[in-house]
């Protein structure tokens, strides 16, 4: 059975082998993950469509068009070949006294494929998990996976990362039984610095790796936007109390019948779409010599991963209650982090929202996503001396930028669009009673 590189889109002809989790001649299971792949646009896993012994004919880093063939799997077992072979010869020489031969045969077989089984190989993970075990120096096949199916977690990777360090040290014994990780991660940090010499200096303090296809496209993008759009940015700051108070209030009951959190992105995306269908040029896009208006709300949310910044999109989120917004949100996140987002899911969009806020960020001027004509740039909540009907108190504030393409949005346009995103977050039971 042919392994081949699966078509992620119609904008997408070709990816690059990022990393092959299994090697030639290995055992693997149906659904199990064998390597993984980057387009310009998303990374994601290809897995086994049937038990057997796996063919590797693309190498790491290799480019490889959609639809190519990377592989192969014999789907015949390696152990149940000999098993048969030896059975029929045992059949075909029954007058010669072969009986004998028939028991020593099964025997051979099952020892064959049990250490092929297990000999070491680490359960299945996420690709964040891979990773983290790199940075930590743990083997994966000396780690037992505590998650589903015996799926290696993250807090997996940790303890036994802590444990080896015991080990390290005298008179501690407890973590006697992951002392065998040891010798078998320790080579394993050094693997990294073999690419730092090629790059021409051997001291390793300068380390030369490729660009990745995802980084590629990023960097084109920006640079794109720079070249071809006229962005501007406009401020304002958000007074967070009464929506504060909202989620103190209700949280708890919300997390209890819909089992997801209530946040703020969710009554920020509510905000952003009243707000849009009073300033559709905000919510437009230029295709050549023409505007196009959008009678909807398809809300990119940013979503960080160890690979670049990832925007899917919300669809139809003007219709959304707040429950639908947050759960497709804990939906994508998850996806991100297992590798598992679609092209679907990030195609389209009239509208982006990302929020510095969660990396501490207090001030910054997000950059357009186009060919859409405006981001909103969410920050961090702090405490600051404000006044208010002449007294100055503390009250949670939190900046707001609006990038916009000065093409189609006017700066009145703009800072409206903004004014009344302040304004619904600020009284927000006036958005969700006309909601």
């Amino acid at each position: 059975m042919d392994i081949k590189v699966p078509a992620v889109g119609e904008s997408v002809y070709e990816a690059v082998i990022a990393r092959w989790f299994k090697k030639a001649g290995d055992v693997v299971a149906k659904d199990e993950a064998l390597c993984e792949i980057e387009t310009d646009k998303i990374t994601l896993e290809v897995t086994a469509e049937a038990d057997g012994v796996l063919s590797i004919t693309a190498a790491e880093g290799e480019t490889v068009k959609i639809g190519a063939v990377i592989g192969s799997i014999d789907a015949r077992s390696p152990g149940a070949e000999p098993a048969q072979g030896g059975a029929e010869s045992a059949a075909a020489a029954k007058p010669a006294g072969k009986p004998a031969a028939k028991p020593e045969a099964k025997p051979e077989a099952k020892p064959e494929a049990k250490p092929e089984a297990k000999p070491g190989t680490p359960g299945p993970m996420s690709p964040s998990g891979r990773k983290l075990a790199r940075e930590l120096g743990v083997e994966p096949g000396a780690v037992q996976g505590s998650g589903r199916g015996g799926r290696i977690t993250n807090e997996d990777l940790i303890k036994a990362q802590g444990a080896r360090a015991e080990v390290a040290e005298p008179g501690k014994a407890a973590a006697a039984s992951v002392a065998p990780a040891a010798p078998t991660a320790a080579p394993k940090p050094a693997a990294p610095a073999a690419p730092a010499a090629p790059a021409g200096d051997p001291s390793g303090r300068v380390v030369r790796k490729p660009m990745s296809q995802i980084r590629k496209r990023i960097a084109e993008r920006l640079v794109s936007v720079r070249q071809h759009t006229a962005m501007l940015t406009t401020f304002n700051e958000v007074d967070m109390s009464e929506v504060m108070k909202l989620r103190k209030k209700h949280g708890e009951h919300f997390q209890q019948r819909h089992n997801v959190k209530l946040g703020f992105m969710s009554l920020f995306v509510r905000a952003c779409c009243a707000a849009l269908q009073e300033f559709p040029d905000v919510n437009a896009s230029i295709d050549g010599d023409d505007i196009v208006y959008h009678n909807y709300c398809d809300v990119g949310v940013a979503v960080g991963s160890e690979r670049g910044l990832v925007v899917p999109v919300l669809r139809g989120a003007e219709k959304l209650s707040l429950a639908q917004i947050e759960q497709t949100i804990a939906g994508f996140a998850e996806k991100v982090r297992s590798n598992r987002i679609a092209l679907a899911d990030i195609e389209g969009g009239t509208f982006t929202i990302s929020n510095g806020g969660v990396y501490g960020s207090m001030l910054s001027t997000p950059i357009l996503n186009p060919p859409q004509s405006g981001v909103l740039g969410m920050h961090n909540i702090q405490e600051r001396a404000v006044v208010v009907e002449g007294q100055v108190v503390v009250r949670p504030m939190m900046y707001l930028a609006l990038s916009y393409d000065h093409r189609i949005v006017d700066g009145q346009g703009a800072v409206g669009f903004l004014k009344r995103v302040k304004e619904y977050i600020e009284d927000p039971e006036e958005m969700l009673l006309e909601c």
